[in-house]
């Protein structure tokens, strides 16, 4: 039985490479790197989420699903977990796969218009798994400010990116914390931590 539950696993793997990387070719933009996120960097991010803090928890980019993972096996329940996901196919596919999630098919630049019928209950984390780094410094500010205006006060926004810098400058109201470093991702990646301080 743990010899075809490996094997079904390394499948599921080898067929989530494909899917990634067909994501790649098809949206270049919003596919910041050549492999999903690895076990290792999903558990460091999902472990700056406090599980028993209440309400819902946002991830932005989720791709085939491996902060997801990471993220439920933390202790947040699935009917407390809305993703959006830019890619159609990818979006299918994660539906499919973590039953009782929301996914959203929209572009999480825009969040407003991504999350226009949702309930206003603010979110106690935010996740983000998109190339920040590809897109313009002010598009990135923008998505910061329009994240913390759906958070509790306080709450962590958790981006993970592949340079040595923070993806956003944080604005002045803004605390930042580089919380860990994975060497054993492709490529390594700084997991990196902000929060809107109270004014």
């Amino acid at each position: 039985m743990l010899v075809r539950r490996e094997t079904q696993r390394t499948a599921h793997s080898f067929g989530d490479g494909l899917r990634f990387l067909r994501a790649l070719f098809a949206h270049p933009r919003q596919i910041g790197a050549l492999a999903p996120s690895s076990n290792g960097l999903a558990r460091a991010i999902a472990g700056e989420i406090d599980a028993a803090q209440p309400g819902p928890v946002l991830e932005l980019g989720p791709g085939t699903g491996a902060l997801t993972r990471a993220i439920l096996e933390r202790g947040i329940a699935a009917e407390r977990l809305t993703v959006i996901e830019y890619d159609p196919a990818l979006a299918q596919l994660f539906a499919a796969r973590f039953s009782g999630v929301r996914v959203i098919n929209a572009d999480a630049f825009d969040l407003a218009k991504a999350l226009r019928d949702r309930a206003s209950e603010p979110f106690s984390a935010v996740v983000s798994g998109m190339p920040l780094l590809n897109y313009p410094e002010e598009k990135r500010l923008a998505l910061l400010r329009s994240v913390f205006e759906r958070m509790t006060p306080g709450a962590p926004f958790i981006q993970f990116s592949y340079g040595l810098r923070p993806p956003i400058a944080p604005p002045a109201n803004v605390g930042l914390d580089r919380a860990a470093v994975i060497w054993l991702n492709l490529p390594p990646a700084r997991v990196w931590v902000y929060r809107e301080r109270k004014t």
